[in-house]
């Protein structure tokens, strides 16, 4: 019928238009650089109006939490006298993150140890998992690196003030001050103890998201340059060189920025522990 024929028409006339946007949608996803960090809901769970949903931020925090403890057992389980690569690894993991913060903290810091170790091995763990293509950083995200940050500021207060009641206060007052320079000197002290947890997890957060963003600028280089044919082929050959050496260094800032989280944690428990000095 004329009637049918002319509605065919005009639905498969928005129908192209339609798909073709789709698709430009799933393309532009692939290149852009942000998708990567978009948290979607895996599971939803809804309560009026607060939102508990299972992300895929939460899986990923599940994963690395699982796996590093499934190796810490599977290499300590049946220790040996000779041990091997593996129980080399966690041995000297071990003896790292104790070195550490005995050298920050002296021997009465090893009751901290626990707590840094586990900070260390997570932010490690979730840093180098967000190194395989479509898996998720949690670390890329703020409220992850901010919680991280407040539990560390919280445990130094919370402690400081059992062991030492007001004279945790200390810290905020220098020895050999001047007098009349003290208010001054006390002010800035507060405030960049009270700013602590926003520099510890905002250096974090920027090196693993600007880590990542150019990392997938350039292979998003080499995935468009490498759809134009030979040419493009050719030409895609320095940017997934630089791909490849943009690799590497994310392994190691990877590792880097556990062990600088890790440092600046011993450093903050020391005042906790001494807060005169």
């Amino acid at each position: 019928m004329p009637g049918c024929s002319g509605t065919a028409t005009r639905s498969d006339d928005w129908t192209a238009p339609r798909a073709r946007m789709q698709g430009l949608t799933v393309a532009s996803d692939k290149t852009d650089p942000i998708h990567q960090f978009h948290l979607n809901e895996l599971v939803p769970i809804h309560v009026g109006d607060l939102n508990f949903s299972f992300t895929n931020s939460a899986l990923f925090m599940v994963v690395t939490v699982v796996l590093s403890a499934v190796f810490l057992y599977m290499t300590t389980s049946s220790r040996g006298l000779v041990p091997g690569r593996l129980q080399s690894i966690t041995e000297m993991l071990y003896e790292f993150v104790a070195s550490m913060l005995r050298d920050a903290t002296g021997p009465h810091g090893q009751k901290f140890f626990p707590l840094v170790f586990s900070l260390f091995t997570f932010i490690l763990v979730a840093n180098l998992l967000g190194l395989f293509p479509y898996f998720f950083t949690v670390t890329s995200h703020l409220v992850v690196t901010v919680a991280l940050a407040l539990l560390v500021f919280f445990t130094v207060v919370v402690v400081g003030l059992a062991k030492h009641g007001l004279r945790f206060f200390k810290l905020f007052v220098p020895e050999g001050v001047p007098l009349v320079l003290l208010p001054l000197v006390v002010a800035i002290e507060v405030i960049s103890f009270l700013s602590r947890p926003v520099s510890h997890s905002v250096r974090l957060f920027a090196n693993m998201l600007a880590g990542h963003i150019t990392l997938k600028v350039f292979a998003g280089f080499v995935v468009s340059l490498g759809a134009m044919g030979p040419l493009g082929i050719a030409g895609a050959v320095l940017p997934l060189g630089m791909t490849v050496a943009i690799t590497a260094l994310e392994i190691l800032v990877a590792a880097l920025q556990a062990y600088v989280f890790a440092v600046l944690a011993c450093m903050y428990l020391n005042d906790a522990l001494h807060p005169g000095h």
